[in-house]
């Protein structure tokens, strides 16, 4: 009954319209009446609890180094390098996409902002050479949606503060399925092109690649020094988010010279505003999860799941069904949030990894970005690109296909993740 009344608010808040912090807020306040335990000043202190949380310092600083690399000219940097080594190819600016996206995501970990900015440098090349529009927008989406599995990644922090995992180990776990998600995406990109007509560009000479990597070399260190560090144990993830701002911000204005003050001022105030609707999220969500703890949802929903817990791949299958569902009709952050704290138990009581579930959790909802019929990152490029979106999402089906084939290898065999996250936290 509880966990009925709990799913029926949230539900019937969001299709009614409201924001979801809001919705999340409402449905606490019902649960909070249901257990005769509300008080408006436990309800203000749960959600400034919510927030006082040491690793959420990082998305912040996180915010300014995203906006910094592409407003400060590392992004196309990283393009130029990616265009010098693979731009020659058949289909060869899809390989330059992918590489890039790659390479962006262990700058940003914003998978929006770093699709955003292979559209927005990409597609009109892509455009001029002959590619189809509709398939050149789908790979673009898709290789950003790597963003949030590859370290320093925002979602990779929430769900670390959500389930109580640690968030090294999800940075460090994050490294390989990112990389083989940019892998699929090749393979299934060798397919399309093998019959298309579309101009290549001229092979690169050698004093050109050194020239594009001398000039980009700032810009891949970056990645190196976050993970290196966490590796190490130099610094925390949170302190890695201050180190790539201070880093971004000094190559943008000492190196590369492209970003003004005037520019800066933007950013903080474009990071801004996105952290405090972020730490709003993050708060109303705690404050919900804080009540399904109280109210022992999460013992309802294992008796439900009771059957499964005996099969934990099983369970990971019928849980990976519902994440992709729900992470169709509702954007990454939130279904973080209103999930993991209902989930964690079942999949602790299953002896389930919880690094490897919260990495599977974020590829799942990763792929629900660019899935209709909300789908926010595909929303974006259509936007930055000009594109209809009935072209987008026919020509990002191949690349969700991928995925999914990926997506249920990473759940029939889960060494796949495990196997090498254990390698890399040493």
């Amino acid at each position: 009954m509880t966990l009925l009344l709990f799913l029926s608010v949230l539900i019937g808040a969001i299709l009614l319209g409201l924001p979801v912090a809001f919705a999340l807020l409402l449905a606490a306040i019902a649960l909070m009446l249901q257990l005769n335990l509300f008080s408006a000043d436990i309800l203000a202190q749960a959600l400034i609890n919510g927030v006082d949380s040491f690793p959420l310092l990082a998305i912040p600083f996180f915010l300014v180094a995203g906006e910094v690399m592409s407003t400060g000219g590392l992004s196309k940097r990283i393009v130029r390098m990616a265009v010098s080594l693979i731009g020659h190819k058949r289909g060869g600016l899809g390989y330059v996409a992918i590489l890039t996206a790659i390479l962006l995501a262990g700058l940003s970990g914003s998978a929006v902002a770093d699709a955003a900015a292979l559209v927005a440098i990409l597609y009109p090349m892509m455009q001029k050479a002959g590619y189809p529009s509709g398939r050149s927008v789908g790979l673009l989406a898709s290789g950003g949606i790597i963003a949030p599995v590859i370290p320093p990644s925002l979602p990779l922090i929430l769900i670390g503060v959500a389930g109580n995992i640690s968030i090294k180990n999800l940075f460090l776990g994050g490294i390989v399925p990112g990389l083989m998600m940019g892998v699929a995406l090749m393979l299934v990109w060798n397919v399309l092109m093998r019959h298309e007509n579309i101009e290549t560009l001229e092979r690169a000479t050698t004093e050109e690649r050194i020239a594009a990597f001398k000039d980009g070399i700032w810009a891949l260190l970056l990645p190196v020094i976050i993970i290196g560090g966490i590796r190490f144990g130099v610094f925390t993830p949170t302190e890695a988010a201050v180190v790539a701002a201070v880093y971004a911000i000094l190559v943008s204005t000492v190196i590369y010279r492209e970003m003004t003050l005037q520019g800066f001022f933007q950013i903080l105030v474009n990071a801004g505003r996105s952290t405090a609707m972020v730490m709003f999220l993050v708060g109303c969500a705690m404050v919900a999860a804080w009540l399904i703890t109280v109210a022992q949802l999460p013992q309802q929903l294992a008796t439900l799941l009771g059957p499964l817990v005996e099969n934990p791949r099983l369970l990971m299958a019928v849980i990976m069904i519902l994440v992709l569902c729900v992470g169709m009709v509702m954007d990454l952050s939130p279904t973080i949030l209103i999930l993991v704290p209902l989930l964690m138990p079942v999949v602790k009581l299953a002896n389930i990894d919880p690094v490897y579930f919260g990495l599977m959790f974020v590829i799942n909802c990763s792929i629900g970005l660019i899935t209709p019929p909300v789908g926010t990152v595909l929303n974006v490029v259509c936007g930055v690109g000009r594109v209809p979106m009935s072209a987008a999402v026919k020509g990002s089906w191949p690349f969700i296909a991928a995925y999914l084939v990926l997506l249920a290898l990473f759940v029939a065999f889960p060494s796949i993740i495990t196997v090498p996250m254990k390698w890399f936290i040493g």
